[in-house]
């Protein structure tokens, strides 16, 4: 689906619209040409069913788990990486692996807990083979699934872990470190990008302007942010 044929997120007239007479829910994780219109989904439950058995795109061949998301389904923040990788296929739970542990250790700094006041998901919920980015395609794929989870759980802030999450919902093409930090509007919501926690483990330094040293920047304005809500 393009942008274009997408609904407003967060235009309340589009949630009123009724859906097509012939609209099939049933269909929607076995092609990826049936649109997944505002409010198909009640709840996180029953979104989640679709991902496990959706094949919209290659990647449902291969996938052990769908990774849906983790957290508390009414968070004021919302997380969002780019893809699972192999401890997230292997679990069905997002950020798990060492990138994960270290995602816990920065937001506890700021006294953001994972389980009350973040919810964590990620642009496709399927692992793309060796861990590659995913395409287009595949993002075009699973992007719906993402709205509805955008709107089931209503978050202040949504952080985008990286460059690849932040481009495949917005199209912002620019590199991550031109953009990090940077608060946006997106859909009504506050939005930042953020360094994704694989990039700090393989930069270790801690030296004003690492990305470390940025990233310590960065949560602390999205605790203070979040404080003024």
């Amino acid at each position: 689906m393009s942008e274009a044929e997408q609904y407003s997120l967060f235009d309340q007239s589009a949630f009123s619209q009724s859906k097509p007479a012939d609209f099939q829910a049933e269909l929607i994780p076995t092609d990826a040409k049936v649109p997944i219109p505002p409010s198909t989904y009640d709840s996180m439950e029953l979104l989640a069913t679709h991902c496990n058995s959706c094949q919209r795109c290659e990647l449902g061949a291969k996938r052990t788990h769908a990774v849906v998301g983790r957290g508390n389904l009414n968070a004021p923040i919302m997380i969002i990486g780019e893809a699972p990788g192999q401890n997230e296929d292997e679990t069905g739970k997002p950020f798990v692996g060492k990138a994960g542990q270290l995602l816990e250790k920065i937001l506890a700094a700021v006294k953001l807990n994972s389980e009350q006041d973040v919810y964590i998901c990620n642009m496709v919920k399927c692992r793309p083979p060796a861990n590659r980015t995913p395409t287009s395609q595949e993002v075009e794929a699973c992007k719906p699934y993402l709205l509805e989870q955008i709107r089931l759980v209503d978050p202040k802030i949504i952080l985008f872990t990286g460059a690849t999450a932040l481009k495949g919902l917005t199209g912002e093409k620019r590199g991550i470190t031109k953009i990090r930090g940077e608060w946006r509007e997106w859909q009504g919501r506050l939005c930042m990008a953020i360094f994704h926690p694989a990039y700090l483990l393989r930069n270790s330094s801690r030296e004003k302007g690492s990305p470390k040293w940025l990233m310590w920047q960065d949560i602390q304005q999205v605790r203070a942010k979040l404080d003024e809500f």
